[in-house]
Formats: C-alpha cells, structure tokens, sequence
C-alpha cells in the first residue's frame, strides 16, 4: 500500500500556491535570483520516514535557519552558563537583523536574532577560523545524513552584502560580548549562512531534534538532550523574529525561518518539517511558507498544545502468519501514531492478505489518525486486502455521526 500523506502533500502544496504576496530578498544578489515558483516541502518522522512533495530536493542556501545548529554547538562547547554571560533567552520583538542588545550588559537579546547569531559563531570553539565553520558544516551533515557543502557564490554575495553585520560585530566587541576577531566572525558567519540544503535535509535535521536528538531509527546521539531542549525552547519564543507570537498562536510548532524562503518546524516526539519558497512576508518568513504550516498544524493537528495524556506507543503487538496479518493497536493515536501504522502496513504485506485491525486497547482517536487510518483501509481494499477492524469503541467513526 502507498501511504496517502503524499497525495495530501501535493494537494496543500496545489491550494497554497495561490498564496502569491511577498517579495524575494533583494540585499543579496544570488537570494534575489531565486525562482519565485521553487515550492517543496517535506515531513520527516521520529522513526526515520521521509515524506516529500514539489521542489523538495531542490539545493539553496541555509542561511539564519544554520543559527539553531551553531547555537547547539555553542552551547555544547561552552555550558549554558557561560553561553548567558554571552546572549540572552528573551525574544527581541525586533526584526532579525535589528540591533537588539540588553541595556547594561550588551548582551544581544536572543541567538536567534543576526546580533545573536554573530556573538554565537564567535563562541564556537576552534584553533581557526576555517575551523570553527567546518565543525558548523560537519554539525548540520550529520543531523542530514549526508555531506553538505558551501556555495560559493552565495558567500561571495553574503559578503558583499555584509556591512550591517561587519556594523553590528564591532558594536558586540567594544561592549564585550564578541570572543573572536570580528572581519573573521563576519566572514565565518557568511559560510555558515551559505551551506547548501534541500527541503528534504531540513526535514530530515528537524527530525532528529523532534526525536530528542538521536538519530531517527537508531540510538546515535548526535545533539545532547539538554541542549536540543533549550535550542528548541528559543525557537519556540524566537525562532520567527517578530512574527513568533502570530506563529506560535496559529501554528504551534517551534521553529526557524531563513530569508532564502525556508521555514522548518519541529515538533517534539513527531515530526520534523520543511517549507521552501523564497517570496517573504515583512518578517522575513516565506509566505507560502507559512500558509502551508498553518494548514498541516490545522489538518493534521500538529499544535504543540494538542496533545495526548499519554505517550504509548501505538503498535501493541504484531502478529504475522501466512495469510494473515493482525495489528493490535494501544493508546492515543494521533498522526505519529497513525503514521507509524500505515509504515508498517506498506512493509511488504503480501497480495490479497487478510489485515485485522484491533482498536480494543485504543483509548482516543484524533482527527487526523482517523482520517488517515480510514484512507489506508479503503487503499488496502482496493488493492484486493481483505481488512477487517476489531472497532468496539466507534473510534474511527466521526466525531458528528
């Protein structure tokens, strides 16, 4: 059985494209180059599959989403306590490339912010400055799973583009707050923002941070807990500069945006996600973007306040024999849950086999689980399965019926 959630996928995609405002970045000559129609997302889950639609596989550069990663290694390298002496937690309410500093200590109001990300890259530990960009680099090829570069190009025009920046790095030093050289701080921050990415890739890092910071389907630790805790929290209250607040009211999924047009989003114990396409709003968020966001919170009810009293997992048992397959099913399914069903479901289960489902140990049922639940039934069917639900709560039947 083919999952449905492309289909879905490509549908959104398909309605979001009439969301047409905005205007593409114009302080950087290759960003002003974009095609105004590149439009891809992906979905990645906390058991390592990947679902995609559009222009997902499309390479641009990372740029601000690379400050959530860099931050991570920062913190890493340096303890939270000294990484406050340097930045602080508090959303700024400012645009992101503001100059946002604390009265009194100089201290930029978030790492989220340009003034943030700039005084972070300088805490990066290394014996060079090549060095502390490649341990950036190497950070984000690891949560990809696969070996990233840099674009040149787009680094060149970052740096011809780079005043405010050269600006804000000279203000951070005379008050302090800059641990390194700030032309190499500049010039670091520049790469940093010119790794090259897919939607695919930014699903697929969301993901590992969704999963706690291990390695979707297996037990690799790649970020530490605490750290993905606190770097998810500060995308929670500053991840969209001054349009958080809106975010985190509709939408409900902390996250990051960059000005090439990529949004990603992370939602913890489910999904990593990713948006692409370049037309920004006057925040600097992708305004497809954000439209497709708020319509996979509303359709598949992501919102980090929607959530189950209880973390089961969802398979209780799995019993297998020649003609037959019987999935026992536990708990509160949501879309993690009904995913993880349909994933094993179209694990080569034979042709014309007899499935049972068992909904006996199931407590709750959102929306989308059973959309999706009752989607995979009648596929199955139409492929000559013979399916047969055990269903003795009515959970797959609508709320209205």
């Amino acid at each position: 059985m083919e999952s449905p959630i492309p289909d879905y996928l490509d549908t959104v995609l398909a309605e979001c494209r009439s969301v047409d405002g905005g205007s593409i970045e114009s302080g950087n000559r290759r960003l002003a180059a974009a095609d105004p129609d590149m439009f891809g997302v992906a979905i990645a889950t906390v058991a390592g599959t990947v679902y995609t639609a559009g222009d997902a596989d499309v390479e641009f550069s990372i740029q601000s989403i690379a400050k959530t990663l860099a931050y991570a290694l920062a913190i890493a390298d340096n303890g939270l306590d000294a990484m406050s002496d340097v930045v602080d937690v508090e959303p700024s309410g400012d645009s992101f490339n503001e100059i946002s500093l604390e009265p009194g200590s100089g201290r930029p109001r978030n790492a989220l912010i340009n003034a943030g990300a700039l005084a972070v890259h300088a805490m990066v530990r290394a014996d060079s400055a090549r060095e502390r960009v490649e341990r950036i680099r190497a950070l984000h090829s690891a949560l990809a799973g696969r070996e990233l570069s840099i674009d040149t190009a787009v680094y060149e025009s970052e740096l011809d583009a780079d005043d405010r920046n050269t600006g804000i790095t000279h203000l951070l030093k005379a008050v302090g707050v800059l641990g390194a050289d700030p032309d190499e701080v500049v010039d670091g921050y520049a790469a940093q923002c010119a790794i090259s990415v897919t939607c695919r890739d930014l699903a697929v890092m969301a993901s590992v941070m969704a999963n706690g910071g291990l390695e979707p389907g297996s037990s690799t630790r790649l970020l530490d807990l605490s750290v993905n805790s606190h770097v998810l929290s500060t995308m929670t209250t500053c991840g969209m500069y001054d349009g958080t607040g809106s975010w985190i009211s509709t939408v409900g999924i902390p996250a990051k945006s960059g000005v090439s047009g990529a949004i990603i989003g992370v939602l913890p114990g489910q999904v990593g996600i990713a948006v692409v396409s370049p037309r920004l709003n006057e925040h600097g968020n992708s305004v497809r973007g954000v439209a497709v966001f708020e319509r996979l919170s509303r359709d598949l009810e992501l919102h980090m306040m929607h959530v189950s009293p209880s973390g089961m997992s969802s398979l209780r048992t799995v019993d297998e024999s020649d003609d037959a397959t019987v999935l026992e099913l536990q708990g509160d399914l949501r879309f993690a849950g009904a995913e993880s069903v349909l994933a094993r479901l179209g694990n080569g289960i034979p042709s014309h086999h007899r499935i049972r489902l068992d909904f006996e140990h199931v407590r709750a049922v959102d929306d989308a689980a059973r959309r999706l639940l009752r989607e995979a039934m009648d596929r199955l069917r139409s492929e000559g399965h013979d399916v047969e639900v055990s269903d003795p709560h009515d959970l797959l039947e609508p709320a209205d019926t």
